[in-house]
């Protein structure tokens, strides 16, 4: 098997960690009967995440090797994506392994300040449970969405270069990287304009900059042989 082949089989099932991550993460308001139910999901999901990064970069690094070039242009685009993927390490860790840990203690707050009102706790975290709570979850909302922009402006970075060796280095795909170009200047804008503050817009940039990466993973999957791997 080749370096290029290795490396779309990296690219590829890194992008679909993701997605199933992506399709599989829970969103909502919860009762505290399932909060047992949801850290269990939560924790989960997240480890298919964990599991994923590391093929991301095998990947990442694949392509970077397949666009080698003098300019260095393909290394610059990888330190990019680093970037996005120490990003997307930092939020898989808040979402998927601190926020299991605060949700059991939330909902017991929760219980016991609907318990001293006389009332049943409709959802998690309720109102009775106090300011400090709502503010705790905030907080951690805030965080967790500044690494997840993070991660998109530097994955779109890393695309826009990469892309730019495919159309003007005359490398892989044309059209792949005309994509690309569109895809990754789109989110740029995207996000310092602030149209990303929706999880809706989020969720879309992901699959966008996923489709990408298969695209390019099947491409490098399909390219002749331009090292050998030894056995």
């Amino acid at each position: 098997m080749t370096d290029n082949r290795l490396g779309g089989i990296a690219l590829l099932a890194g992008q679909l960690g993701l997605i199933l991550t992506l399709s599989l993460h829970p969103s909502g308001k919860i009762s505290p009967a399932e909060v047992d139910h949801m850290v269990r999901k939560l924790i989960a999901v997240h480890s298919i995440a964990l599991a994923a990064l590391p093929l991301m970069i095998l990947g990442a690094l694949g392509l970077t090797r397949a666009l080698a070039s003098p300019n260095r242009l393909s290394i610059a685009a990888f330190v990019f994506y680093s970037f996005a993927i120490g990003a997307m390490l930092s939020g898989i860790v808040i979402d998927g392994l601190v926020m299991p840990r605060l949700l059991p203690h939330l909902a017991e707050a929760a219980q016991a300040a609907a318990a001293a009102h006389g009332v049943a706790p409709a959802s998690v975290p309720a109102p009775a449970a106090g300011d400090a709570w709502h503010a705790l979850m905030k907080y951690n909302g805030y965080l967790d969405m500044a690494f997840v922009q993070v991660s998109m402006i530097a994955s779109a970075a890393a695309i826009l270069i990469w892309s730019i060796v495919m159309v003007f280095g005359k490398r892989l795909s044309r059209p792949a990287g005309i994509y690309g170009l569109v895809l990754g200047a789109i989110v740029i804008i995207a996000v310092f304009s602030g149209a990303l503050g929706a999880e809706h817009a989020i969720t879309i940039v992901a699959f966008g900059q996923a489709s990408w990466l298969i695209i390019v993973g099947g491409v490098l999957c399909a390219q002749a042989a331009t090292t050998p791997v030894s056995a």
